[in-house]
């Protein structure tokens, strides 16, 4: 018989006393028919007897075991010394330190003792092999060892041709693997051996050896004499201890779930910054620990504190050499920086906010007023959607610079953007985090620097946004200007929705005919319209002058300006509804000063009418003035641009001609060469309310012009004032002086109403107008503009076309009439 020892480590033994406890017995190659009888014939008819403490040896295998009892010592060394055979007997008490025959099992095994291992603790391990079942029938001697009378035990094996035997042995062999690889992997040879032996007897034998239950069901399988029936209860066994030990791993692995994530992710950490370390060391630690500081202090809900640990968490896994990191740290700062919930206290003092507004800005009651009514229904309700005001008007009015004034008479922040020119949907909702370079859009980049989350918001010259192939900002404004929308805002870039409601926005613009419709459907709009002379005198006196001396370094006050220098400044020098052209003015006249100051030389002590030419040159506007009526076909008219209102002349000459041609000139567009043929048809329709001639319009030719031909002319406003201009050419009748009109006509004679009123009216103030033809309809806005801007104007209202004429022209012929 060949004999192979397998190796066995020291921690096998340290807690065993006296070979208690179960150890993996030795696998040996053996022969298929081997029967372990060998060495038997030697035996007498008494035999040494150890006890063994929770251990069975079984025939056949081979199994480490560790003495140390000074009886058990003396057997093993004499035994092996005489090369003696030695029986083995389990004892039912483990506890027991000097057992006797009642403390024995009556069934054990012979043995061979192969090896004696001195081990360096000072232990003995000896190698048993076991051989054949036995059954104590004594104990005849206890000193110096237990000696004892047997009877030895053959096994009944089945026949060679027993299949069934042979499935059994398969089984028990793919078990026994299966439960000694349980937590640990066997070495492949020990595999292979199993596997390749041909010993039923050997194997079933090991398998026993080697269960890892008890030593009394052991015990029970030792009784087993029929080998085929001992294989039976052993499968039984081996496939409840398995079935156990699965059910075992599957409830540990359930229990450590929980602790075995959060060791995972605490060596994954440990690992990512092991590797940071290493790469150049963890320089971001103390940029990461200052943003959750800050995030700690952060007033956002709980789904924004969610993405932004999460970004965070992305961006630690991230060295700072990576190109993603300072992409990464660009948009946390974005998320961190931006004021979530946090709002500026409003200021409800009424009387304060209007005291405010009135020091700022001069006149503009309309606006004033909606800001005091808004700052009212605030305080009465304590919260409100924020409204969307529209300034429009002329340039130079005072539109942009009221937003500054209504932040500090609300007490909130001031931020402006300006859309002039804005022809990308991304500066609006901002770019997607995927494009290099992405960032925020210019909303939430103004409520970063703003710090709050209500500042007043002004959105300047919204009328000059333009759209092209990257899309059109005017319609990503729709969200951002929608009161039932803005609460959720979402910018590209951001991807977190925001809450824009407690925004107060002020949009400004200067044409409201470029503005899509659905945006200004989401406007209040509030009219601003151009300042009378009065309104500007005062503007210049209390704001402008004394700005333009501070900016220019001049000593508050030391040069006056009294009125009736504004005056001529004014209304020689310029030529507009706002008073950016005055602000100019003054800073020429400021810069002169300054100059002689520098060189020191006297200032005057104020600046007459008269010294204005000498300071601003030359008067550069005389032709705005009423010119008389001394030339029948010319008649005064009023216009509206966007610099305000002025006033035009229109002027109709006839000459000898045949056929009645008519001639427009003067950069007229279609809308007004339409208004003057519908004039004139109509007045050959009728001729004889005019007192015309019939045949006049046969043998004149009539030509009609509106001088500054450089300069585009459209509308329908000129419609009455062409309709008296060719009545007066036609008729040779004097104009009533200092008369102008505006109003649109139809072909039945009637008069429409036109817009633009106050700037007309305060163009034709300005010229010296006295007395006003207008619609009827356009009453009611004359009615809205204050007072004191109509001081020295008088009104028509007319409904028809023969009203007009009955009031424009005279009875007078003018000197040197053509007929």
């Amino acid at each position: 018989m060949k004999e192979k020892l397998t190796l066995f480590s020291e921690e096998q033994y340290d807690d065993l006393d006296d070979n208690m406890g179960m150890v993996m017995p030795v696998l040996t190659d053996c022969d298929a028919d081997d029967d372990f009888s060998q060495g038997m014939d030697s035996l007498d008819s008494h035999i040494p007897i150890l006890p063994l403490r929770n251990m069975v040896l079984f025939p056949g295998v081979a199994m480490p075991v560790l003495v140390g009892r000074d009886k058990s010592m003396k057997l093993v060394r004499e035994a092996y010394k005489k090369k003696k055979l030695i029986g083995v007997v389990c004892q039912k008490d483990g506890k027991q330190n000097d057992p006797g025959q009642e403390d024995l099992y009556q069934v054990g095994v012979i043995a061979e003792i192969m090896r004696i291992l001195e081990m360096p603790d000072g232990t003995t391990t000896v190698i048993l092999q076991g051989k054949k079942r036995f059954l104590l029938e004594a104990i005849s001697s206890t000193e110096p060892y237990l000696i004892g009378k047997y009877t030895v035990f053959d096994d009944a094996l089945p026949k060679k041709s027993d299949r069934e035997f042979e499935a059994l042995i398969s089984t028990i062999k793919d078990l026994t693997i299966k439960m000694m690889s349980t937590g640990a992997e066997l070495p492949r040879d020990l595999i292979f051996s199993i596997k390749n032996n041909k010993n039923s007897l050997y194997l079933i034998n090991f398998s026993c050896n080697n269960l890892p239950c008890g030593a009394h069901e052991k015990q029970d399988l030792l009784l087993i004499g029929d080998l085929k029936e001992r294989a039976y209860r052993l499968l039984f066994i081996l496939n409840r201890e398995y079935q156990l030990m699965e059910l075992k791993a599957s409830i540990q692995m359930k229990t450590r779930e929980d602790i075995d994530q959060q060791q995972r992710e605490y060596f994954l950490q440990q690992q990512i910054k092991t590797i940071q370390e290493e790469l150049g060391g963890n320089i971001n630690e103390l940029e990461l620990k200052e943003l959750r500081e800050k995030a700690a202090k952060k007033k956002w809900d709980s789904r924004v504190a969610v993405i932004f640990e999460k970004e965070l968490r992305k961006l630690e896994r991230l060295h700072p050499q990576s190109p993603d990191y300072s992409m990464q740290t660009q948009y946390v700062q974005t998320i961190i920086s931006l004021p979530w919930n946090e709002y500026s206290k409003d200021n409800f003092n009424l009387k304060h906010a209007q005291k405010i507004l009135d020091r700022d800005h001069y006149g503009l009651e309309k606006v004033k007023e909606r800001i005091i009514e808004h700052l009212a229904v605030l305080k009465l309700k304590g919260d409100m959607k924020s409204p969307i005001i529209c300034l429009y008007g002329p340039p130079g009015v005072g539109k942009t610079s009221l937003g500054k004034s209504i932040a500090e008479a609300l007490n909130r922040k001031y931020v402006r953007v300006s859309l002039g020119g804005l022809h990308d949907e991304a500066e609006i909702r901002g770019h997607r985090r995927t494009y290099i370079g992405a960032m925020s859009g210019r909303i939430v980049q103004n409520l970063q620097k703003a710090g709050t989350s209500n500042p007043v918001f002004v959105l300047d010259e919204i009328d000059k946004i333009t759209s092209d192939f990257k899309g059109d900002p005017s319609s990503a404004l729709l969200e951002v200007l929608d009161p039932e929308q803005n609460n959720t805002f979402h910018d590209n870039y951001l991807d977190i929705d925001y809450d824009l409601s407690k925004v107060m926005f002020i949009a400004t613009a200067n044409n409201l005919g470029t503005i899509s419709q659905p945006l200004l459907d989401r406007m209040e709009l509030i009219d601003i319209s151009g300042y009378i002379l009065e309104e500007k005198i005062e503007i210049a006196a209390r704001h402008l002058v004394p700005k333009q001396m501070e900016a220019h370094g001049l000593p508050k006050g030391i040069v006056k300006f009294p009125k009736k220098t504004l005056e001529a400044i004014i209304d020689f020098y310029t030529r507009e509804s706002g008073v950016r052209g005055l602000d100019k003015m003054l800073a020429k006249i400021m810069r002169k000063l300054a100059r002689k100051m520098a060189m020191d030389e006297s200032l005057p002590a104020s600046i007459q009418p008269g010294d204005v030419e000498e300071y601003l040159g030359a008067k550069e506007y005389l032709r705005d003035k009423y010119q008389g009526n001394n030339y029948a076909g010319v008649v005064t008219g009023l216009a509206w641009t966007a610099a305000g209102g002025e006033i035009l002349f229109i002027e109709s000459s006839l000459s000898k001609g045949k056929g009645g041609k008519l001639t427009l000139t003067g950069n007229l567009g279609d809308v007004m060469k339409e208004s003057a043929m519908l004039a004139l048809e109509y007045i050959r329709s009728h001729a004889s309310l005019f007192g015309i001639k019939e045949d006049m319009f046969e043998n004149w030719n009539v030509h009609v012009h509106v001088p500054e031909g450089a300069i585009p002319k459209d509308g329908p406003s000129a419609g009455i004032t062409m309709v008296t201009s060719l009545v007066s050419a036609f008729t040779q009748c004097k104009v009533k002086n200092n008369l102008a009109m505006t109003g649109e006509i139809t072909l039945r004679g009637k008069v429409l109403p036109v817009g633009g009123i106050k700037e007309k009216i305060l163009a034709a103030k300005r010229a010296g107008i006295k007395e006003l033809v207008l619609c009827k309809e356009n009453k009611k806005h004359v009615d809205e503009i204050n007072p004191v801007y109509l001081k020295g104007l008088s009104f028509h209202y007319v409904e028809d076309i023969s009203e007009v004429v009955e009031i424009a022209l005279l009875k007078q012929k003018v000197d040197n009439p053509l007929f």
